[in-house]
């Protein structure tokens, strides 16, 4: 006979969202079983740029970012390790040939101002004289000096490693490949034949879970994109901030950032296609001429360094780019934390805190009703 694993909560899927949401679990005393079909952190957790910023999310998004930005603070002594984190700032500039993007940031700082994030706007010449690296075609920018970066290398390996100290079962390559709910709990089968149950189930799978919520009738359209992500050879270390694009245009939305070592590590603007169903995705050249075609603009010191190595991941995209957050709409039980578009790294504690509170009390401050997952599925 086939001896279940039996928990309080199974979590599918062992990103930053699940590892953070297992280990929250754990400190308000539910057992918490996580399965990974990889490795844990190896997917878009893991492959993604590492920005801890909270300027640039939709102003409703703040109280959650704002609760993850308090983790990522106490991150050190909450995990007891280092996932690199650095309160070093964020700027978010605009080219000169976009000069209505100034008062969208103005608009944009005074809602921020409201929900406890504080900008400072900075014209060409000042952003300048406090970042004389920047390049002439930046106009102006936005400035937060209580944003910052981390490695998304450490991140999620790090919640996995606390949460399995705390009691957590941390299970690695391990494939759900179909799961039911029987009556008070969900039955999860493992592509070898294991079997896990629990009468709470939470979904992380990011690209992957749109797929596992139509088991349970959810059917949520995702699409998988793959981030071009590169980085350079060491120089002396002298940028503290990361720096991102305000811009309607994909391709000028670049961003990077200078690691402790020197490395410039570089991402966004245009994505290649991911295939989630071979655990596959590819960084197609031309998008990394693309980056430094505007990195030159941002910072021309910057254009003309040896790139060292390429990656990409796989990423799930909704179509309206905000995630999928909260209980099912259809089974007792059952709740998603998915979908989060590119753009789910900062906030991935935040969310694990957040689902944490949900699935143990019922309730949570944090306002969820923007990602509720009715707005795909009435």
């Amino acid at each position: 006979m086939t001896q279940i694993h039996q928990s309080d909560v199974a979590i599918i899927g062992g990103g930053l969202m699940g590892c953070s949401a297992a280990f929250f679990l754990r400190q308000r005393g539910m057992s918490v079983t996580v399965l990974e079909t990889d490795k844990v952190g190896r997917q878009a957790s893991g492959t993604n740029f590492g920005n801890v910023r909270r300027q640039g999310r939709p102003i409703f998004q703040l109280p959650l970012a704002n609760r993850a930005i308090r983790i990522w603070r106490d991150s050190p002594q909450l995990l007891g390790s280092d996932v690199e984190y650095l309160q070093s700032g964020h700027i978010r500039v605009c080219f000169r040939e976009r000069p209505e993007n100034i008062g969208k940031m103005e608009e944009y700082a005074a809602l921020a101002r409201e929900e406890g994030l504080d900008l400072e706007l900075l014209s060409a010449n000042a952003l300048r004289e406090k970042f004389p690296w920047l390049g002439p075609d930046v106009l102006a920018g936005s400035y937060s000096a209580t944003d910052g970066h981390a490695n998304p290398r450490l991140a999620a390996p790090a919640f996995a490693r606390a949460a399995a100290r705390l009691g957590a079962s941390i299970v690695e390559d391990t494939k759900i490949v179909h799961a039911e709910k029987v009556g008070e709990d969900f039955r999860l089968t493992a592509e070898d034949g294991r079997q896990f149950a629990a009468p709470i189930l939470l979904i992380t799978a990011g690209a992957w879970a749109g797929k596992i919520a139509g088991w349970f009738g959810e059917e949520i359209p995702l699409t998988p994109r793959a981030p071009t992500m590169s980085v350079t050879e060491p120089v002396p270390y002298a940028i503290a901030p990361a720096v991102g694009v305000m811009t309607p245009e994909e391709v000028e939305t670049v961003y990077f950032r200078q690691v402790a070592r020197g490395n410039i590590v570089l991402g966004g603007s245009t994505r290649a296609a991911s295939y989630p169903d071979d655990y596959r995705s590819y960084v197609l050249p031309q998008n990394t001429m693309t980056q430094f075609e505007h990195l030159r603009r941002l910072a021309p010191a910057l254009a003309n360094l040896q790139v060292i190595r390429v990656w990409s991941g796989i990423e799930g995209y909704t179509d309206d780019a905000l995630p999928i957050m909260g209980p099912s709409a259809k089974v007792s039980g059952l709740f998603h934390a998915f979908g989060f578009s590119g753009s789910g790294f900062q906030i991935g504690p935040g969310v694990g805190e957040t689902m944490a509170e949900l699935i143990a009390t019922g309730a949570t401050d944090i306002p969820l009703e923007h990602y509720a997952v009715t707005r795909f599925t009435k």
